[in-house]
């Protein structure tokens, strides 16, 4: 499902009507009879309850007009409040006006303040708020009266739906840029957009879904709508039933670079995420006093020991055996536990120009490179890079706070310049590709903010791109599962209570849930 801007949106309007030939009046027909469909769906009793749709002069405004039309026709009895003259309206929004006030449905006009004062009772007395004030097209943040107006609704207490968008939101952020309403439910025309989305703007969204306004489909595939949510039906292909003459060389052997002195747990997890996402084979090659704790972890897991310095961190002399126990490999992950000793550092850095075979780079492989993001171009093979945003942020030489307010912007200008996957992980994982995609995963919770859970993916992660032709949606099915996992996780053991391990013991689970998903 593709995520759209402000301009996106209205670009995709205006094909619609220009091109496709669906005037304008037809879109906002349809947008209000779906709204007013919602609504009926999700609020019980609503014939029955006060109604009040507060409009604004433009074609939010009137998609208002047609719903509060819609559920008059239905039995209800709507008022609606137009913060502007109707002489004011133009185009669609007049049309649906005037068809509201031949119907004799009240209209009420509020220019300034001292009109909205004295009219407000109106909207504190229903028990249902139309927002239809602002729609996809704010940019700056509202002042003047509609401050008052938008803290008023939001202090009424009454049910508040929001028409596409809560007003006081901009479609192009998902920051707040000022006051907005607080909406219960939203319904989006068409896509959502990217406050829908993305926090802090979706705690004021409320509970959303999109309505089809007859929008074409193919209006969507536009090169410049770069934004996709991910969804459960395109990641099917992953999850299919095996066929019966395969041997675990057909599921590829994965190599994993992993642990030091106290951060064996992250090989281990990293090893055997891997397994249960599937890999036919699995070898973590580790620092030689460390392999005891990694081998008794899970007896399928196959281990190698490597040279180390003294402080039992993989040493730069193993180079040679890495290289070595590289051939015959179908995939590598680097990173989990290895620490960013000086001699660990110079053998990762010596290390990736070389490799020949898909690598995914995780958690002190960054941090090594981010001393360096340049050897990223001297890569050879495709390359999976699964930093959370502090990582990202050494990576880019910012600041974490500029990541977690630019993430969109940031990871996939990263992408593209260093020809990489950029799995920027946090609460609606993103994942960036070299060609300029953003894929925004819906699972996940809370809970998952626990040490261990990068480690898990990168070993989800690392093993699916090696059953799959599509390594983009290999990153994709895993960043989901991952999440679907710890929403499973999450109803046994409560957000406090989840750890990494519980996300590996929910892994079959999740998947079987993927697999019974297939039709």
């Amino acid at each position: 499902m593709k995520v759209l801007n402000s301009s996106q949106m209205r670009q995709v309007d205006e094909k619609a009507i220009q091109k496709i030939g669906i005037i304008g009046p037809i879109l906002m027909e349809n947008a209000g009879s779906e709204i007013a469909r919602e609504m009926m769906k999700h609020i019980p009793g609503i014939i029955q309850k006060k109604v009040c749709v507060v409009c604004g002069k433009g074609n939010n405004g009137g998609d208002g007009f047609v719903v509060a039309r819609h559920l008059f026709n239905k039995g209800c009895s709507p008022v609606i409040v137009l913060c502007a003259q109707k002489k004011d309206l133009k185009g669609d929004a007049e049309l649906n006006c005037r068809i509201a006030d031949n119907m004799k449905i009240p209209i009420y006009e509020v220019t300034d303040e001292k009109e909205w004062t004295q009219i407000r009772s109106k909207v504190w007395d229903s028990e249902v708020i139309v927002d239809a004030l602002f729609g996809t097209g704010l940019s700056d943040p509202v002042r003047g009266r509609y401050v008052q107006i938008i803290e008023d609704i939001n202090a009424s207490g009454s049910t508040i739906v929001a028409v596409d968008i809560p007003s006081g939101l901009s479609s192009d952020t998902f920051q707040i840029i000022g006051p907005c309403i607080k909406a219960d439910l939203t319904v989006t025309m068409a896509a959502p957009k990217i406050p829908h989305v993305f926090p802090p703007a979706e705690e004021y969204v409320g509970e959303w879904m999109v309505a089809d306004i007859s929008t074409p489909s193919f209006l969507f595939q536009d090169k410049s709508i770069n934004m996709e949510l991910v969804e459960k039906q395109d990641l099917f292909s992953f999850f299919q039933k095996r066929e019966n003459d395969t041997h675990k060389g057909t599921y590829g052997h994965l190599f994993i670079l992993a642990g030091s002195l106290g951060k064996t747990g992250a090989a281990s997890m990293a090893g055997r995420a891997a397994l249960e996402m599937g890999a036919g084979l699995v070898t973590v090659g580790t620092p030689k006093s460390c392999l005891p704790i990694v081998a008794r972890s899970m007896m399928e897991l196959m281990t190698e020991p490597l040279e180390e310095t003294p402080e039992w961190t993989l040493s730069k002399k193993s180079i040679k055996k890495i290289q070595t126990l590289l051939e015959g490999k179908d995939a590598v992950l680097i990173g989990p536990g290895i620490s960013t000793h000086e001699s660990t550092s110079k053998l990762i850095k010596s290390l990736l120009p070389e490799l020949k075979i898909p690598a995914l780079l995780d958690a002190d492989a960054l941090n090594i490179v981010s001393t360096d993001p340049e050897i990223l171009k001297s890569m050879p093979q495709t390359v999976v890079v699964t930093p959370h945003p502090g990582e990202f942020a050494r990576m880019m030489d910012v600041s974490t706070q500029k990541v977690v307010e630019n993430k969109l912007e940031l990871a996939s200008e990263f992408a593209q310049e260093y020809g990489v996957y950029v799995v920027l992980k946090g609460y609606r994982t993103i994942t960036a590709t070299p060609e300029g995609m953003i894929f925004i995963n819906s699972t996940g919770n809370p809970g998952m903010a626990t040490g261990g859970a990068g480690d898990v993916l990168s070993g989800m992660i690392a093993s699916l791109i090696m059953q799959g032709q599509d390594l983009c949606k290999a990153v994709l099915a895993s960043v989901f599962v991952h999440g679907l996992s710890g929403d499973l996780a999450v109803k046994k053991r409560g957000e406090k209570s989840l750890v990494a391990g519980d996300l590996i013991e929910f892994l079959p689970q999740a998947v079987l849930t993927m697999s019974q998903n297939i039709k």
